[in-house]
């Protein structure tokens, strides 16, 4: 059998994480992947013919990915990755992904399928291996110019896919693939993909929500109308407890992050009107306050998509919009943006989806979130109101090249001190700079923590002024120091609130920041 790859793209699996190049060249095998490994010899038979599988390199909810060489007919070995689904994945939806990947890849940075093989309820999809870098290990070493490349070509494949009518839902760095040296780029796993109104994978046209065998539990799924009133009985109370208190499974950063960017805030979604299924008569008496009412609370919850990964999902989907289209995809987009302009992987990072609207909140603006949810049939109420935050200002003090909040930062519902040099938005809305609470998110465990910064250094006795010194050659020669107002303009646009005006992916590629590319 002649073996030849159909492109050049990586993969990656549900909610896992691949190991980075460094683990992969560990020479011994652990005892239980062998044991994995053996097992799928068993299950797939025909693998043995054709691969010698070296290691397994990704383990998900829905599948498990192993490396494997191929003897080629020409006396060369070549890698091959072999995604190994879960049996009870459903047929459809397995012959759904392998659709997006045979429709819409092998080019434009997609991934795209070489083989595919099944006994019984076992399939293995096989794709051209690709070795890359963990956004989360190198963050800290991108250059400027790296980072826009790498939003242009992610743009690139959600431009291609999106006009076959795929929506991917899990957009994140795990799931596009970043090789440093070669400059090469992958989009993959389409294990979660949806289909537009107007796809053109037919099998996309199918509910695949629906599909499941089992239910499958997602992280941190909580019911958004959660928040009661006083009145309620103790085991309402114990719900509305969780919602306050950090989880006790979350690490210490966790805590630290959940409760810096909670502080005195209560956010409640709702739909906005009632559902023919109460009682004629009954109305509701909760809108605009702090709390729900019983009435609310006896409605059915509300059906929707929310696929995706914590901390990438768009608001649309966190108050679980029915109507949801290409530009959650974008959304997950702008959050890559976020992260690797402030330095700092993941960005957002929550216990449930309540608390990743409030964080959201504090970046974009309280009064901004009520509107944009307004507009797709939501209502959205927060206890505090929160300005909306100037994007360079954040990570630029992120990434330690403003002095840290002090004097300087604006409070809450305080006006900047140099609102003259951070003229108003186009709808007159005033941005401030990064609150205290803000930042405080991000001073251990939750983001990257950035090298040479005088807050992080690692050593008591180190000079301030020889790390600022440090830190400052290093960010102009990353070019961190000359980064263009379009890259800022781009992140506004691509973290629009409002999913009708969010930029789409073909839009942005025109943007003035990629004029050259």
């Amino acid at each position: 059998m002649e073996l030849s790859p159909v492109c050049t793209e990586g993969l990656s699996t549900d909610g896992c994480i691949i190991k980075s190049d460094r683990a992969q060249r560990k020479s011994k095998v652990p005892r239980d992947v062998e044991v994995d490994i053996e097992f799928l010899y068993k299950a797939v038979p025909q693998l043995a013919k054709v691969f010698r599988i070296v290691d397994k390199i990704g383990e998900g909810t829905f599948s498990s990915v192993y490396l494997g060489e191929a003897q080629m007919r020409d006396g060369r070995k070549e890698r091959f990755a072999l995604k190994h689904l879960i049996p009870t994945s459903h047929p459809t939806r397995i012959a759904a992904e392998l659709q997006c990947l045979t429709v819409a890849g092998g080019k434009e940075n997609v991934m795209g399928a070489s083989y595919c093989f099944r006994k019984e309820d076992h399939v293995v999809i096989v794709m051209p291996y690709m070795e890359h870098q963990a956004i989360v290990d190198i963050i800290s070493s991108l250059t400027f110019e790296e980072v826009r490349l790498y939003i242009y070509h992610l743009l690139k494949s959600l431009k291609h896919i999106h006009q076959f009518g795929i929506i991917h839902r899990d957009i994140k760095p795990n799931n596009f693939l970043y090789n440093r040296n070669s400059k090469m780029y992958a989009l993959v796993d389409f294990g979660l993909a949806q289909g537009t109104a107007d796809t053109q994978i037919e099998l996309l046209k199918v509910d695949l929500t629906r599909l499941s065998k089992v239910p499958r539990p997602v992280f941190g799924e909580k019911n958004l109308n959660s928040c009661l009133p006083a009145s309620s009985s103790t085991k309402q109370a114990a719900i509305m407890t969780e919602l306050v208190k950090p989880i006790k499974t979350e690490d210490p950063a966790s805590r630290r992050y959940s409760s810096a960017i909670r502080g005195p805030l209560a956010v409640r979604s709702q739909t906005q009107k009632p559902q023919r299924t109460l009682q004629q008569g009954l109305t509701c008496n909760c809108y605009l306050t702090d709390r729900v009412c019983n009435i609310c609370l006896s409605r059915k919850q509300q059906v929707a998509a929310r696929a995706g990964t914590p901390g990438f999902r768009a608001p649309e989907v966190l108050t679980k919009c029915p109507n949801q289209g290409t530009a959650i995809d974008v959304w997950s987009a702008g959050v890559i943006l976020l992260s690797l302009l402030s330095g700092r992987y993941p960005f957002f990072k929550a216990s449930d989806d309540l608390i990743a609207l409030t964080q959201i909140m504090t970046i974009r603006g309280s009064r901004e979130t009520v509107q944009a949810a307004k507009s797709f049939g939501k209502a959205v109420v927060c206890s505090k109101d929160l300005p909306r935050q100037d994007l360079r200002t954040l990570c630029e003090t992120l990434r330690g090249r403003r002095p840290s909040p002090g004097d300087e930062v604006t409070p809450l519902n305080g006006a900047s001190k140099d609102a003259a040099h951070h003229p108003k938005t186009p709808d007159d809305t005033p941005t401030h700079r990064p609150t205290e609470g803000t930042l405080k998110q991000h001073e251990s465990g939750v983001g990257q923590t950035l090298p040479n910064h005088p807050e992080h250094s690692g050593s008591k006795d180190a000079s301030p002024l020889l790390d600022k010194q440090t830190s400052e050659v290093e960010s102009s020669e990353r070019g961190w120091d000359r980064v263009p107002d379009e890259a800022y303009n781009l992140l506004d646009r691509l973290m629009d609130l409002n999913p009708t005006t969010r930029i789409t992916a073909a839009q942005a590629l025109q943007h003035p920041l990629f004029k050259d590319l």
